[in-house]
């Protein structure tokens, strides 16, 4: 389900993709066992990809990147997190618990990230040997 819903259409060839898919699918079953309501379980996985946006579309640092997630979840500035919902659904335990999430699963890892969304790849090479 999480394949359709990320509209994953190369997933068997793209290495890319199927980093993408690990990290969502991670994500979600992670706020799962943190019995998060639906609605918080939402706002973390737009947590999620807020991060992710920060750092493969906008090309983000991760100083730039934490201290975005830091606006977002305390509520101030603007961001885009704001104009999806209010974040103030999370206790602070769970915010504290989410902080940890995405530091252990994108911030600890943020250099192959990177790689992976802005990195050179050269062509493969196909023969018939």
């Amino acid at each position: 389900k999480m394949e359709e819903f990320l509209n994953l259409t190369q997933l068997k060839t793209s290495l890319k993709e199927a980093i993408l898919l690990d990290y969502y699918t991670a994500g979600f079953w992670w706020a799962k066992e943190m019995n998060f309501s639906l609605i918080q379980l939402s706002g973390f996985m737009d947590l999620l990809n807020f991060a992710l946006e920060n750092l493969s579309g906008k090309h983000m640092t991760l100083g730039d990147n934490l201290k975005e997630l830091e606006r977002a979840m305390s509520g101030i500035g603007e961001t885009e997190s704001e104009e999806r919902g209010d974040l103030n659904l999370f206790s602070i335990e769970q915010a504290k618990a989410i902080i940890d999430y995405l530091v252990t699963s994108l911030f600890k890892h943020y250099k192959a990230y990177e790689y992976l969304f802005h990195g050179r790849r050269e062509e493969p090479v196909i023969s018939n040997e």
